[in-house]
């Protein structure tokens, strides 16, 4: 199927590893021209030497200023913007027990640069009639104890995906957000690392996911995103779409306790 996105600039945030990675890379296949955002200067240099037509800029999110003139350098050196992918964040287990500082520090990381980009892009994007993809988690659903801030911070991504999908609807631009829920990221496996026994650790949680008995990998999450940009999509906006092997919703029978699963 042609998605359509030869030669539309599409700008990543957290785009050096895990979802982001996998989220150029997918893009780049497309034929799209791919920018990409990240702290990681080692990887995102070598990711950017290996995909073609991806353009590496290497800083801080959570700084405004950052945001405000990542934008310019797209729209300056790419002449437009038609896809802009909110998937920077980390699960911080900033608690109830932390301090409102903390907290805060936490809806900067995970929350802020999410606004800042669409403030800053929404001229572009509604010149180009495109899009707007923002990276959710279960954990806004679902609760997961011990992360306020990133919960709360995920809470107001899926918001902003309604409350965007209407005021840029009379512009053509369309705003989805997916949601994935145990997905294989480097930080998921850092944190089986970090287990007495990683093996047994992550078949707990294998067993967790309804379909297949697996986590859902970044490629499948990249692959969302490709769709959903595409005029394949043009018609779907304000929408959360779950990436999950029915996690969040299907009924807890499944997760392993049922004689008949």
């Amino acid at each position: 199927m042609n998605l359509e996105l030869k030669d539309r600039v599409v700008l990543i945030t957290g785009g050096a590893a895990g979802i982001g990675e996998a989220t150029v890379r997918a893009f780049a296949a497309e034929g799209a021209i791919v920018w990409f955002a990240d702290r990681n200067a080692d990887r995102g240099r070598a990711l950017a030497a290996e995909v073609p037509r991806s353009v590496f800029a290497e800083g801080d999110l959570a700084d405004p200023m950052f945001c405000s003139e990542l934008i310019s350098s797209v729209l300056r050196e790419a002449g437009r913007l038609d896809v802009l992918v909110n998937n920077a964040g980390v699960n911080d287990s900033v608690s109830l027990s932390g301090s409102p500082t903390d907290f805060m520090a936490s809806l900067r990381r995970n929350l802020l640069h999410v606004f800042a980009l669409a403030h800053h892009a929404q001229e572009a994007l509604c010149q180009s009639r495109g899009c707007i993809l923002n990276l959710s988690s279960k954990v806004a659903e679902t609760g997961q104890g011990g992360t306020s801030g990133y919960a709360a911070a995920k809470g107001a991504v899926n918001a902003l995906t309604r409350e965007w999908a209407v005021a840029l609807a009379p512009h053509g631009v369309r705003v989805n957000a997916v949601i994935p829920a145990e997905c294989d990221t480097d930080q998921y496996q850092r944190w089986f690392a970090s287990q007495p026994d990683p093996q047994a650790a992550r078949g707990t949680i294998e067993r967790m996911v309804p379909f297949g008995r697996r986590l859902t990998s970044p490629a499948e999450i990249a692959a969302t995103l490709v769709f959903l940009a595409s005029p394949r999509a043009g018609h779907i906006t304000g929408q959360w779409i779950h990436v999950d092997g029915g996690y969040t919703h299907l009924d807890r029978a499944m997760t392993g306790g049922h004689p008949g699963w």
